[in-house]
């Protein structure tokens, strides 16, 4: 019962590269296809992971398929991009407004910001910030 109940780890890290590797193929459609398999993927963890009591953080550390025309070239832009990217933070036992976050955050914050919402300390070697405003 409660968090941890029915997942038994403290932290899980998971990987969907899909728009990353299939954004390098400059091709739309397939990155158009590999987002939408992220999304229900994404949609089936979030739903498990907040019927264990678990706190989700959803994001990534490029952006690649977003931008799939190159604006010198106009030709397929396989490249990674450096716009910005969104931090998603679910938690299901949480009141409204107990979590928020800055704005400038980088991806040196994930980090402190996991250490913080498990109750452990952050190092201070640890160059970013935690990304919590609370």
């Amino acid at each position: 019962e409660g968090r941890g109940a029915l997942i038994p780890y403290a932290l899980v890290v998971l990987n969907f590269a899909n728009g990353d590797m299939v954004g390098h193929s400059g091709i739309l459609p397939a990155a158009i296809k590999a987002c939408e398999v992220v999304d229900h993927c994404i949609g089936r963890v979030v739903e498990a992971f907040t019927a264990a009591g678990g706190v989700v953080l959803i994001t990534a550390d490029h952006g690649n398929a977003e931008e799939m025309i190159s604006r010198e070239s106009g030709g397929p832009m396989t490249a990674h991009t450096c716009n910005p990217v969104p931090l998603l933070l679910i938690d299901q036992e949480a009141a409204p407004g107990t979590h928020r976050l800055r704005a400038d955050g980088t991806l040196t914050g994930l980090a402190p910001t996991i250490l913080r919402l498990m109750g452990l300390p952050v190092p201070p070697e640890m160059d970013g910030a935690c990304l919590l405003l609370d």
